[in-house]
This record gives C-alpha cells, sequence and structure tokens, in this order.
C-alpha cells in the first residue's frame, strides 16, 4: 500500500504556507522586541541617562494578588540638569553633556533638531567649515541646509522666523542646528531641565555606579542609547509586540483549522486502506504509527522549507510596514533562526497532532467492523466533537453579550474572541451545518434541476463529514477576510463621521513641518473676522482604566485644547460641560470613564510621566473623532517634547494668508480638506489589516484549494459507477455544480453570518448602532473570489477524470 500523493501533495503545501505565515509573525515579534532607534547623536557617549520612559503600577485583581503592569511614554521624560555634578563625581567619568533638543523649520521647509554646540561633541560633529556659534544671533547648521559660512538664515522655532547668521558648517546626517548652549536652553523653554545627560567616560566606567549616582532615573548603554534620542521606537514597541503575537495566535489557529481539514480527509480518502489493516491484524498504535509517519514525511520538508521561506516573507512585510509609516523610522529589522525554528516546530507538532486527531477513529473500530466501517462515510458526529462545538458556539455568544455591554478596549477584545470561537465551533460541528445548509440549499437546486438537483442534493447528504471539511475553510476565509477589511471600514468611518460632525470650525491652520508655533493661534485671533482660534496639540496619556469590574493600565489618546474651544469644536458631551474645562480638569470619553463621573478625580500620566490627578469636568460621547481625553492645552503643553501645536481650529471665514505668510510651512485649509485629509491618514493607519488578511487569507484560500481539490480527486469510483450505469459527462458535470452551489453556498452564508454578527458587534461598541460600513462591491469581491476557487478546484479535477475512458470493472482503491 502505498500513499495517496494527492494528498501527501496537499498537506505539504498547506505546511509549507503555515510555517511560512507563523516564521513570519515571529520575524516582527524578534524584531520589536529588540528594536532600538539607532544610536546617531549619542555615538561618543558611553551612557545616557534619561527619566524612566514608562509608567509602571500595580493593579489589583479579583481573587488573586496584584498586577504590576506597564505602558511607556509618548514623550521625552526630562532630567533636572543639577544631576550632572553628581554624574561627573562617578570614577571614569571624563564629562557629562546636558542635551536639549528642538525641533528648527529652516526656510525651505527642511526640519532641523536644534540643540546647543556642546552637544556637537556626542556624535562627535566635526566642523567642516567656519567656527563655533559664540553670540545669542549664531548658528552653525549641517551642510545641507545650503547656506554658506557667513550668510543670513531665518529659522522658526516656537515663534515667527528670526534672523541667524551661519558661523560654521559641520556633515549632514542627522540634519542639525547648534546655538550657544544660552541659547539653546532659552530656546528649549524649560528652565533646570535637559531631554539627557550624556556620559562621556572610559570604556571601565559602572553602569551601576552611574545609577547609584542618578536614583529614579534610566542609564542606558550599547543600542539603548538610541532610545533616548528617538521614543518613538521604544514607544511602539509593546504595540508591535502584541500585534506580531495577535497575529501569529490567528496563524497557528488557521494553520489547525485548515491542515487539521485536510489531514482529516485524507485519512478518510484512505479509510478502506486502513480498514484492511486492521482487518489483517494491526493494531490501533500501528494504525496510527503509519499516518503519523507519513504525516512527518510531509511536514518535514515542508517545514523546514517553510521556516526558512519565513525570514524572506518577515523580512517583507516589515518593509511594507516601514514604507507606509506603519512603523516609526529608525524600527530596525531583526532577523536570526530563531522565528524559522519557531515556525518549524510549531509547525510540525501541530500537523502530527492533527493527524493523531484524525486517525483515532479509525484506529480504534474492530478488525471484524473495518470494512464494513469504511464502505461509507459515518453518519453521526463524534460525541466529544459536538459537546466541544457547543462550548466554543456558547463561548462566543457569551463573547458577544460583552462585546454589546462594554465599550473601548474590552469590547475590541471581545469581538475577537467572538470571531475565534465562531470559526473553531464551525469546524467541530462542520457536518451539523452541512447538512441544514443541504436541506435549505437542496431543495432550491432541486427546483432549478429536478434529476441533477436531487443527485447533487443526496451526494453532499450522503458525505456529511467530507461537506463539513470543505464548509470549514469556506466559511474561514470569509469570515476572516470580511471582519479584518470591514471591522477598519467601520472605525475609520466612526472616527470620520464624530470628527466632522463634532468640527465647528470653518478653517484649520496646518503646518507642513514639525508644528505651528504657539503664537499663530493669537495671530489667527488678531485678524478681523475671525471669532475664535483654538490651538490643537495631540498627545498620549497613560491611565488604569476600569472594565469588567478590573483595572487595565492603557495608553490613551489625548488632546490639550486652547482658548474658545466651545466656539469650535463639539465632542457631544453626555454629562457636565466641557465649557468648564480648565487648570486641574479633565474631559472623559465616556467609553474609557470606567465608572468615573462628574466631580471624580481621575488619576492619570502625561506624556513626560507626570502623574496629575485632575477633576472629571465632562464626559463626552464623539472619543474616536477627539481622543479619549481633553485637556487644558497648556498643561500639554507644558509636558510634551516640543511646544508645537498640531492644528489651529479657527471660527470665521476670514482670509488668514496673512496669518500663513508670518510663519514658515503654516497655510489654511478649509473643514471639507482638513476633514478628507483626516480620513487618509486613518486609511493608512490600517495598512496593516490588508497584509493580514493578504498573508492569511492567502493561506486560508490555499488551503480551501487543496482541501477541495484533494476531496474531489477522491470520488474518481464514485464519478465511475455513476458513468457506469449510464450517467453522461454532462450530466454528472452539472450534479457537481450543483453540488458545489450547495456546500459552497453553506460555507459562504455561514462566513457571512459570522461577519454579519461579529461587524454589528463592533458597530454597536463603536458607534452604538448595529451598522457597520460594508462596501458591497468588495463584499461581491470577496465572494466571488473565495466561491470561484473553490467551484474552479472542485470542478477541474473532475473534468480531468471525466476525459478518461471509463473502466467496466471498479477497483477498491
Amino acid at each position: 500500500m502505498t500513499r495517496n500523493k494527492g494528498a501527501f501533495a496537499g498537506v505539504f503545501a498547506a505546511l509549507l504556507f503555515a510555517a511560512a505565515l507563523i516564521g513570519a509573525c515571529g520575524v516582527l515579534v524578534e524584531s520589536a522586541a529588540r528594536a532600538h532607534a539607532p544610536v546617531q547623536r549619542f555615538g561618543a557617549a558611553e551612557a545616557v541617562v534619561t527619566g524612566r520612559q514608562s509608567v509602571k503600577v500595580r493593579v489589583k485583581r479579583i481573587g488573586e494578588g496584584p498586577e504590576e503592569q506597564s505602558r511607556p511614554l509618548a514623550e521625552h521624560t526630562r532630567v533636572q540638569a543639577a544631576v550632572a555634578q553628581r554624574l561627573r563625581t562617578v570614577p571614569g567619568v571624563r564629562g557629562v553633556v546636558a542635551d536639549v533638543s528642538f525641533p528648527v523649520l529652516a526656510p525651505s521647509g527642511q526640519v532641523l533638531n536644534g540643540h546647543g554646540w556642546d552637544s556637537a561633541a556626542l556624535r562627535p560633529y566635526r566642523l567642516s567649515a567656519g567656527r563655533a556659534p559664540q553670540a545669542p544671533d549664531e548658528v552653525v547648521l549641517s551642510r545641507s541646509a545650503g547656506v554658506a559660512p557667513g550668510g543670513q538664515v531665518r529659522l522658526q522655532m516656537n515663534g515667527t522666523p528670526q534672523r541667524y547668521r551661519v558661523t560654521g558648517l559641520v556633515p549632514s546626517g542627522p540634519d542639525a542646528a547648534f546655538f550657544t548652549t544660552a541659547t539653546a536652553a532659552a530656546l528649549y523653554g524649560h528652565p533646570g531641565q535637559v531631554d539627557a545627560l550624556a556620559v562621556l567616560a572610559d570604556a571601565t566606567v559602572s553602569p551601576a555606579a552611574l545609577e547609584k549616582a542618578a536614583p529614579g532615573l534610566t542609564v542606558a548603554t550599547g543600542p539603548a542609547r538610541g532610545d533616548a534620542e528617538d521614543v518613538a521606537v521604544s514607544a511602539a514597541r509593546p504595540d508591535i509586540l502584541q500585534l506580531g503575537a495577535s497575529i501569529g495566535g490567528v496563524a497557528v489557529m488557521t494553520a489547525l483549522v485548515v491542515v487539521g481539514g485536510l489531514i482529516a480527509l485524507s485519512v478518510r480518502e484512505r479509510s478502506r486502506e486502513f480498514a484492511l489493516l486492521r482487518a489483517i491484524g494491526a493494531t490501533p498504535w500501528q494504525v496510527r504509527r503509519r499516518l503519523l509517519r507519513e504525516t512527518l514525511a510531509a511536514g518535514l520538508p515542508a517545514a523546514l522549507i517553510g521556516g526558512v521561506l519565513s525570514l524572506a516573507l518577515g523580512a517583507g512585510m516589515h518593509a511594507a510596514m516601514v514604507h507606509k509609516g506603519v512603523l516609526p523610522d529608525g524600527f530596525d529589522l531583526s532577523l536570526s533562526p530563531l522565528p524559522a525554528l519557531a515556525a518549524f516546530g510549531v509547525t510540525l507538532l501541530a500537523a502530527l497532532l492533527t493527524a493523531l486527531a484524525a486517525s483515532l477513529r479509525t484506529s480504534r473500530i474492530r478488525p471484524v467492523q473495518a470494512l464494513g466501517e469504511a464502505a461509507v462515510d459515518p453518519a453521526g458526529l463524534p460525541r466529544w466533537r459536538a459537546v466541544t462545538g457547543v462550548v466554543f458556539l456558547i463561548l462566543g455568544l457569551s463573547a458577544l453579550g460583552a462585546s454589546t455591554t462594554t465599550t473601548g478596549p474590552t469590547a475590541n477584545a471581545s469581538i475577537g474572541g467572538l470571531v475565534i470561537s465562531l470559526i473553531i465551533a464551525t469546524a467541530l460541528l462542520g457536518p451539523v451545518v452541512a447538512g441544514f445548509g443541504n436541506r435549505v440549499l437542496g431543495r432550491a437546486v432541486r427546483l432549478v434541476a429536478p434529476v441533477s438537483g436531487r443527485m447533487a442534493q443526496h451526494a453532499s447528504g450522503a458525505a456529511a463529514l467530507r461537506a463539513g471539511s470543505v464548509i470549514t475553510p469556506v466559511a474561514l476565509a470569509i469570515a476572516f477576510a470580511g471582519t479584518q477589511l470591514f471591522a477598519q471600514t467601520t472605525v475609520v468611518q466612526a472616527t470620520t463621521e464624530q470628527a466632522a460632525a463634532g468640527n465647528r470650525a470653518d478653517q484649520v491652520l496646518v503646518s507642513a513641518g514639525p508644528g505651528l508655533p504657539q503664537g499663530a493661534a493669537d495671530a489667527a485671533r488678531r485678524v478681523p473676522g475671525v471669532a475664535a482660534a483654538t490651538p490643537v496639540k495631540n498627545t498620549t496619556v497613560v491611565m488604569a482604566v476600569k472594565e469588567l469590574g478590573e483595572k487595565n493600565l492603557q495608553s490613551l489618546t489625548a488632546r490639550g485644547i486652547g482658548a474658545g474651544f466651545e466656539a469650535t469644536m463639539d465632542p457631544k458631551p453626555t454629562a457636565g460641560r466641557i465649557g468648564d474645562l480648565r487648570d486641574g480638569t479633565v474631559a472623559l470619553n465616556r467609553d474609557v470613564a470606567g465608572g468615573l463621573r462628574v466631580g471624580s478625580t481621575a488619576p492619570l500620566w502625561l506624556g513626560d510621566g507626570t502623574l496629575i490627578k485632575p477633576r472629571v469636568v465632562a464626559l463626552y460621547e464623539r472619543g474616536l473623532g477627539f481622543g479619549d481625553v481633553l485637556l487644558p492645552h497648556a498643561v500639554v503643553a507644558a509636558h510634551s517634547s516640543t511646544s508645537l501645536d498640531d492644528n489651529v481650529l479657527v471660527k470665521g471665514k476670514a482670509d488668514l494668508r496673512p496669518v500663513g505668510a508670518a510663519y514658515t510651512g503654516v497655510h489654511a485649509m478649509d473643514r471639507a480638506e482638513f476633514g478628507a485629509r483626516f480620513s487618509q491618514q486613518l486609511r493608512l493607519q490600517g495598512f496593516v489589516g490588508y497584509v493580514v488578511v493578504l498573508a492569511i487569507g492567502g493561506f486560508i484560500v490555499i488551503g480551501l484549494v487543496t482541501t477541495l481539490a484533494l476531496a474531489t480527486a477522491a470520488r474518481r469510483r464514485e464519478f465511475a459507477l455513476l458513468r457506469l450505469v449510464g450517467g453522461t459527462r454532462r450530466q454528472v458535470l452539472r450534479m457537481l455544480r450543483l453540488e458545489a452551489a450547495i456546500i459552497l453556498g453553506t460555507g459562504a452564508a455561514t462566513g457571512v453570518l459570522i461577519v454579519t454578527v461579529t461587524l454589528m458587534a463592533l458597530a454597536m461598541a463603536v458607534t452604538g448602532l448595529p451598522v457597520p460600513a460594508v462596501s458591497p462591491v468588495t463584499v461581491a469581491l470577496l465572494l466571488l473570489g473565495v466561491a470561484g476557487s473553490g467551484a474552479a478546484a472542485i470542478l477541474l479535477p473532475a473534468h480531468a477524470m471525466l476525459r478518461r475512458r471509463t473502466s467496466p470493472k471498479i477497483s477498491a482503491s
């Protein structure tokens, strides 16, 4: 007896793609775990001392002990400049540079990093022309600025552009502007504080001694020094870790469902062979070992090749995410054998477990029953499978209830659990679903073609287990792709609509550079015809959010809003008054309030880690469009890396061109244009979802095609019998088309049902109405792609088999 070549090739292909996908997710996880911003300016420093760039708290758990939770900070945590004196006393330290950094905008639109001249020793920068700055109006620029020594240049920091004389040039990259130390401190705007203390020391200096001299601060050495320059990478690291782990988990679950169904189908195809082995005296474990060896023969090379390919696939996903701006600059790719080895092990283990599970029934039947049992597919569903399927169905319904009664991240997590539970329930209860679909759709095809339709209904009903194995990947492909695609469009549309509905401004001042100087809002207010001009500064705060009785530390989007906000924005308060927002107060999105009411105290950490305990003055509804937290503008600006604003909302249709002319890179746009720009930014953020759909959805479709082709090829005896009893080739093909309509239609309907339930729950969580944003064209293309590939996988092998001349003898193989 020999193994089925078609089944071997199908299992090989499915395992290869599964290993490649799992390993690619591992590449993302490893890159996130090892990610550090590149060391550029601090290359000459042995260590860099900064403030703590994360918030850590102990959170109580119901029925458990306290749990420590941590979230990164999105802004630089400042350090007291006086700490430098203590660091200089550490043995081995030659000097300490108090480094400050602030954005500088050149007339050409080029963004430079402003520093004091003493920071030039950290890269180290070497003057390629001229001399160091000595007066308040002197500056040294990067050569890329295109200004020769002795020339004049107008530079914009946090005010109108000021004229400076260029005294020298340094090589380009990273582009910088160096002022005198006193001038840089004044432009930095935080007396007595600095971004970092760069330690120039011998290689023998002890990091422990530095930590002792700077208690409560972070001492970064080696690659970690880059995080002191740019906090974007460290801030993004936990989210990318979570994303990679989440995608990897979905990939493993998908591989189990697809590969498990394929192996189970191949085992049923060979049930007569295994029955014969049992009839001649083979023990159950001998049958199982045979199947495990064959699975191992396909799995070992597939997992090995897929693991190697996963490194290239992961690198491609990383490059695409960097290109689209999903990953911050400097988020480097890390490649090692670990993801490939993990993919190899996980894929091989999944294949062996599914093969073992698929062989249990075939290997346990008694020898005297073996051949009779193998003659037809069993009609019933194993008890363990039915019970487990019902359990997952109940879990899905529980997740549905949680998603409709909670909000925010808990609701999103419940929705993810809902999808996974329903898909697993479908895989376990596939034969039951197939039987129901056969009864409903079978009647429809019998109306279309009474004879062929009856044959199609009988064929799909007689092999419920086979039909269940086919239905599962169809439903999985539609459910996964539909949920991923339309969940994004639902959130984007809700966010865009909330932002548009709450924006009362007639015009918006924006900047082509790093931001708007704070004087831009004052200048706009002085323009005749302007009723209000509200500066808006975006940031991220950390807050313990309570849901389902427990608190979890979360990073929340926040905005600092200035004077006149009542005339320019309406976040739709549901309790309290937004107009009461002032120093010492906060307004919260009701989804993250977690039981807090107007008058309650809401402890939270600002962007630089400063803990404040403001009083809640309002709860509002439009959290997607306006962020989770609204704070006074001055509070946010004082605790951000820069005091530049993101935009200024202007009430009034006055001519704002004089304001734009006074500042470099500043211009006005109307409300519609600003809304379109905002919507485009949101869609770019959803790029990861499309990558996930392309990768995992493509794998599911490959598994679907392989499963269907294998299931069709296993029916050669059935087709031969139909031809022998007088059926024409055309009649058999028509029966197959109608049978495909029943099976694929049932799978598609199941997938659409899962998508509908999930998206309605999501829409209810984010908008309060069970109306998701779904594109009919995308739905049609999705259904056509899945159903078309499935139909081709059924009909093309059947066409090939029916072209052959039918022999009057029907073999038992």
